[in-house]
């Protein structure tokens, strides 16, 4: 029996040509992905999110895979960017209650290893919630036990709803409030367009920060 170990693998190098054909194609199907996006959907989450944010609520934000990173990055976007320049000068602003399920990660490692993976998020919430909080999940697995759990447990703790996701849902779609639907089955362009929403909805919100006199 062949040890597969011993595999080798080469590079294969491109001509310039092939790189810039690659660019091109990347970056046409990026275009064709965004202009698949309902305004109406984001209209309805800026919305969402901006409601919780003038009644003081937590906006909770879980990424599965990969994309957890972007979780982290959109709560401080949330917390720190929308305030603009010279934030230390808006502590008297309505400031986002964000929080990450991703970032804890003693949290997460005890869960996962005294219980189970699929209950990283849910039992975090069980612990932080309030009535009417939002969770925010995205991520392109829409079938994870993880993610699953924590969408069941936002329904019984009254807790909204929202998803960015591709265009399979699987078990999810039943338990969301609101959902953007990203119309891909590429993983790059999916998680690229998650980035553009969080901007968007960033520099939205941070335009909406204007000084009392």
């Amino acid at each position: 029996m062949k040890n597969n170990l011993s595999k080798r693998f080469e590079y294969a190098q491109t001509t310039s040509e092939q790189k810039e054909a690659f660019i091109n194609q990347y970056i046409d199907d990026l275009s064709r992905t965004l202009k698949t996006l309902k305004t109406d959907d984001i209209i309805k989450t800026i919305d969402i999110i901006e409601e919780k944010l003038l009644s003081w609520k937590k906006i909770f934000i879980a990424w599965n895979w990969w994309s957890a990173a972007t979780s982290s990055h959109m709560v401080s976007d949330l917390q720190k960017t929308t305030l603009g320049k010279n934030p230390q000068e808006k502590n008297e602003s309505i400031k986002f209650k964000a929080i990450s399920l991703n970032d804890n990660m003693p949290v997460i490692t005890a869960w996962a290893n005294d219980e189970w993976f699929d209950y990283i998020f849910s039992e975090q919430l069980e612990t932080l919630w309030e009535n009417w909080d939002l969770l925010i999940i995205i991520t392109w697995s829409w079938n994870s036990k993880n993610i699953i759990m924590a969408l069941e447990k936002a329904k019984q703790m009254w807790i909204d709803t929202v998803w960015f996701l591709w265009f399979q849902w699987g078990k999810a779609k039943e338990l969301l409030d609101h959902h953007i639907l990203v119309e891909s089955d590429k993983y790059w362009p999916i998680e690229d367009i998650h980035w553009i929403l969080n901007h968007l909805m960033t520099a939205h919100f941070q335009k909406q920060v204007k000084e009392v006199k």
